[in-house]
């Protein structure tokens, strides 16, 4: 066959998009298995980071329980994993597992999420870890937070798909999240979550009965997603929390 001739380009070009496609595929469905486990790790190394559970040294490091070590380490810290569903509460050692993402999309059809909680113990304390997800400027950012029975934030953690770098990107800093220890996410009786406020004042963060942390610098759609990603958490566990809140 005449090499010049667009036939040639065209069947060569069909050939190696059969070749480079049958390779993805199966390297896809060779390294699924692992790919899962990964993804199983890294759920449980952000429910342990939100709650302290990790092995950050110096003030800026995020450093997470090893893979080799988090199963074990997820196991001895989280005592308990719930599902709500509705007004019906159940245990489930594989809530973790469950897309947040999938369970919003669902409260939008109109049906009942499963949402769920995973209460852990470190040092005598109790803690009350809920996944959270929302919108960045460019697209999907999400995380967990740590609450007492109190409803004050023991940690977080958040992360994202393409925030800007060195600006929105800088929710997964140690600094930023950090800011959020101590505050409550309640406003006297009322649920009013966190807010990421530009210019309220308190940069260095030492008033924790004011719903608010400092914003980030360049980052401000970022910083409102945070907000908003917060407040819709907070309205979605609400009725649960009223149930701790309400322990004597």
């Amino acid at each position: 066959m005449d090499k010049e001739k667009n036939l040639y380009t065209v069947l060569f070009a069909g050939a190696m998009v059969i070749v480079v496609g049958t390779i993805l595929a199966y390297l896809a469905s060779a390294l699924s298995a692992r790919i899962k486990e990964n993804e199983r790790f890294e759920k449980q190394q952000n429910i342990l980071y939100a709650m302290g559970v990790n092995e950050n040294e110096g003030d800026g490091s995020v450093d997470f329980i090893p893979t080799d070590r988090v199963e074990q380490e997820f196991t001895s810290y989280i005592t308990d994993q719930l599902v709500i569903e509705g007004d019906k509460i159940t245990k489930d050692d594989q809530a973790y597992l469950i897309d947040i993402k999938k369970q919003l999309d669902i409260l939008k059809n109109g049906e009942t999420p499963k949402l769920p909680v995973f209460i852990g113990e470190k040092d005598g304390e109790k803690f009350y870890i809920i996944p959270m997800y929302g919108k960045g400027l460019w697209d999907a950012i999400w995380g967990f937070m740590a609450l007492d029975e109190d409803m004050t934030v023991k940690g977080v953690f958040f992360d994202h798909k393409a925030e800007t770098p060195g600006l929105g990107a800088n929710i997964k800093q140690r600094y930023f999240m950090d800011d959020f220890k101590g505050e409550s996410i309640l406003a006297g009786t009322q649920y009013a979550g966190i807010k990421v406020a530009k210019g309220n004042n308190d940069p260095v963060n030492t008033i924790k009965d004011d719903n608010e942390v400092d914003a980030l610098a360049g980052a401000t759609i970022t910083g409102n997603g945070v907000s908003s990603m917060i407040s819709k958490t907070v309205n979605l566990y609400k009725d649960y929390f009223e149930t701790l809140r309400n322990k004597e």
